[in-house]
């Protein structure tokens, strides 16, 4: 995870010292560390990487950062964007899944506004796949600290504690946003859980 970290952090300062951009949302509601947001359509960039969490989140990373770097079709630079977002394959495990399974992860970031799916260049690396997510309302816990592995489990149970008290159902499984370059302090850093919910 350091590793991932510390790339994500040479992305960070190789333009200004303004934060990353942030996909836009609405929130609709506001509860302590508990929110639930509705997202437009996003333009994507993923690539599935096998192995552990970190293992895969650390290849996936370098993986779509040479795609945004200009390892693509047009040679265009495109900017960094936060979170990072982890997310298990469809039809597997959800994130509080042993980290062992060999089903992988799937590691996206998310494209800044003003580029569809249209206008990206396509990918030199045929991992990468990009695609466009349609408009989605998500349940949100948000958390400091470093985003091991036992801190997501708890704190996804603590989301769907929140979904369950407020009625919300569950429409697919929880991924995991991860926001902060390495040089932030552990406590400073905010870490997300996101499960999509029906409207």
């Amino acid at each position: 995870m350091f590793l991932l970290l510390t790339l994500f952090g040479l992305c960070l300062v190789a333009g200004p010292a303004a934060a990353a951009e942030e996909p836009p949302y609405s929130v609709v509601l506001h509860e302590g560390s508990f929110e639930i947001r509705d997202y437009p359509a996003l333009a994507l960039a993923e690539v599935t990487a096998p192995g552990d969490r970190n293992s895969a989140a650390y290849s996936g990373f370098r993986t779509l950062a040479g795609y945004i770097f200009g390892g693509n079709a047009r040679r265009q630079s495109i900017e960094m964007t936060a979170p990072v977002i982890e997310s298990r394959p469809q039809g597997t495990a959800g994130a509080t899944s042993p980290p062992s399974e060999p089903q992988g992860w799937v590691i996206s970031f998310v494209m800044p506004c003003g580029l569809s799916l249209e206008a990206l260049p396509k990918p030199n690396d045929k991992a990468v796949t990009l695609r466009q997510s349609r408009p989605t309302r998500f349940a949100v816990v948000r958390f400091a600290g470093l985003a091991g592995d036992d801190s997501v489990a708890a704190e996804t149970t603590e989301l769907k504690a929140f979904l369950a008290a407020k009625g919300l159902n569950p429409i697919g499984p929880p991924v995991i946003a991860q926001y902060d370059p390495p040089w932030t302090l552990w406590f400073m850093r905010r870490n997300e859980i996101m499960i999509p919910v029906g409207g």
